[in-house]
C-alpha cells in the first residue's frame, strides 16, 4: 500500500531551482509550471511556433537534458515536462500494478490541460515508453511518434548501471558508492556512449548532478527503474520487467507515422535491433546517427533537423 508523500517529500531543493535558471539565462527557451489537477504542478520548457512537439526525457534526467535539441528544433511549438518528481515538477504515486495506466493518465492531463487536442510525441529512452503507452492507448491524439532509443522493447537489452539500481540491496548502496559529482555523471555517460559529448556541456553535467543530489528526484528515477527493470535483471537476458516491455503484437498495432532515432553506440543494443524494432511497426522509418544514447549531445543540428523534417 502507497502512503501519502509528506510536503516536504515533494519539495525540490533550491539547487535545482537555481541551476535550472542558470541554464535558461540568455536563453530563447522558457519555463513556467502548469497545474495538471491530480498531477500537481508540471515544469515546462517551451520554445517556438508551430505544430506542436511534445518531447519527453529519460528516466534520472529532466527536460533540461534536452536543451540542445530544443535549441536547435526550428518551426514547432516544442514543449518539454519535467516528468513527474523529477526537475521541478510534482511527484505522483505510481503504483506498480498500474504503472502504465497511471502514466498514460498523467500525460493525458498534462495534454489536455496544454489544450492539445493532437501533437507530435516525441520520447527518449524511458520517456520512449511513456510515449509508446500513450500512442497505443490515445492514437487519435498523437499525429506522429518519434522514439530516440527507447528501452524494453523486443531484443533490447538494459544497461548494466539500471539493472544494479533494481537489484534489492545493491541499488541503496549506490549513492554512497558513487555519489553525485561530475566525475560520477561521466563515468555514466561512457556506459551510455556519450561521455565526450557530454564532456563539452558542463551546464548539463551541472544539471544533472543538482538532480542526482535532489532526494524528490532520486526518488521518483529510483521508483521508475525498478518498475521498468527486473530484480533478478543481472541474471535476465533482458533486464527488463515483463509486464512494462513493449510487446512485438503492440508494436505492430502502431497506427501513426514513427519516426526511430537510434545512435550507433547505443547500449540498449546494435543497429540490428533498432531495425528490428522499426520492421515490426507498420509505417515507421529507422534513422541511425554515430552517437550513443543522448543523440542530440553530440549530434544536435542533425537530431533537430531530422525531427523538425519528420513533423512537417
Amino acid at each position: 500500500m502507497s502512503r501519502q508523500l509528506t510536503r516536504t517529500e515533494q519539495t525540490h531543493p533550491v539547487e535545482v531551482r537555481q541551476v535550472y535558471e542558470r541554464v535558461l539565462a540568455g536563453s530563447s527557451v522558457r519555463g513556467r509550471p502548469v497545474e495538471v489537477g491530480a498531477g500537481g504542478r508540471v515544469h515546462l520548457l517551451e520554445k517556438g511556433e508551430g505544430p506542436p512537439v511534445v518531447l519527453l526525457h529519460g528516466t534520472g534526467n529532466a527536460a533540461g537534458f534536452l536543451l540542445p535539441l530544443l535549441h536547435e528544433l526550428q518551426g514547432v511549438r516544442a514543449i518539454a515536462p519535467d516528468l513527474p518528481g523529477v526537475g521541478l515538477s510534482d511527484p505522483i504515486d505510481l503504483p506498480a500494478d498500474r504503472y502504465r495506466e497511471t502514466a498514460v493518465a498523467w500525460l493525458d492531463r498534462l495534454l489536455d490541460t496544454l489544450e492539445l487536442d493532437a501533437t507530435t510525441l516525441v520520447g527518449h529512452s524511458g520517456g520512449g515508453v511513456w510515449a509508446l503507452w500513450y500512442a497505443l492507448a490515445h492514437p487519435d491524439r498523437v499525429r506522429r511518434l518519434v522514439l530516440i532509443g527507447p528501452p524494453a522493447l523486443p531484443k533490447t537489452s538494459c544497461p548494466l548501471p539500471m539493472r544494479l539500481v533494481a537489484t534489492p540491496g545493491v541499488g541503496a548502496l549506490l549513492p554512497r558508492l558513487a555519489p553525485p559529482t561530475p566525475k560520477s555523471v561521466l563515468r555514466l555517460a561512457s556506459v551510455m556512449g556519450e561521455q565526450a559529448t557530454l564532456a563539452r556541456r558542463p551546464d548539463l553535467i551541472d544539471l544533472l548532478v543538482a538532480l542526482g543530489r535532489d532526494p524528490v528526484t532520486d526518488r521518483a528515477a529510483k521508483a521508475e527503474i525498478r518498475l521498468l527493470v527486473s530484480p533478478f535483471a543481472l541474471l535476465s537476458r533482458s533486464g527488463f520487467r515483463g509486464r512494462s516491455r513493449v510487446r512485438p503484437d503492440e508494436l505492430r498495432q502502431v497506427a501513426m507515422p514513427t519516426l526511430v532515432v537510434w545512435g550507433e553506440r547505443d547500449p540498449l543494443g546494435g543497429v540490428a535491433v533498432a531495425r528490428a524494432i522499426t520492421d515490426l511497426i507498420p509505417h515507421a522509418r529507422l534513422e541511425v546517427l554515430p552517437t550513443g544514447h543522448g543523440p542530440w549531445l553530440g549530434e544536435p543540428a542533425k537530431t533537430a533537423a531530422t525531427i523538425v523534417d519528420f513533423v512537417h
